[in-house]
């Protein structure tokens, strides 16, 4: 566990918020580090690894054609995962993950290590696009870790 894990919780619980969480390539990761902080119930209300396109479109509300025309690595994609989450929990605070965590399905375009995160705190979203380095469950770490940093960064300005 991480001093990020602990602050979003302290965040979230004196302002008596409640997050849920979209993950993609992190496959559950996101919500797995926040659940690492005892207390974590008491303001995460669960998240859904939509790792298919089918997910995404079926539970989290995400475009058949954004994902046709984007492709579910993409700003666009992020957008609507995070809002379909905060949508389906009735979260205050939502956190989405898509990206190519490799060590195959990159493209020139669209490289091993791309990910669009996106946080959605009440009205406010803002999705950040990153490349990281590194083997597959690095990349994973590098992005979840990112995830509720950047949450934390939204939160607090």
């Amino acid at each position: 566990m991480t001093k990020s894990e602990e602050k979003i919780g302290e965040i979230l619980k004196k302002r008596g918020l409640k997050i849920a969480v979209a993950e993609s390539c992190t496959g559950g990761l996101v919500g797995s580090k926040i659940t690492d902080v005892p207390g974590a119930s008491s303001y995460f209300l669960g998240g859904v690894i939509a790792y298919s396109n089918e997910i995404k479109m079926n539970i989290l509300g995400v475009k058949k054609e954004t994902l046709e025309i984007f492709g579910a690595v993409s700003e666009e994609c992020a957008r609507e995962m995070v809002t379909g989450v905060s949508n389906l929990f009735k979260s205050d605070v939502a956190i989405a993950t898509t990206g190519i965590a490799g060590p195959s399905g990159g493209s020139k375009d669209k490289p091993v290590g791309l990910v669009y995160i996106a946080i959605k705190i009440g009205e406010e979203l803002e999705v950040r696009k990153y490349v990281f380095k590194g083997e597959r469950t690095e990349i994973k770490e590098k992005i979840a870790n990112r995830a509720i940093q950047d949450a934390i960064t939204m939160l607090t300005k």
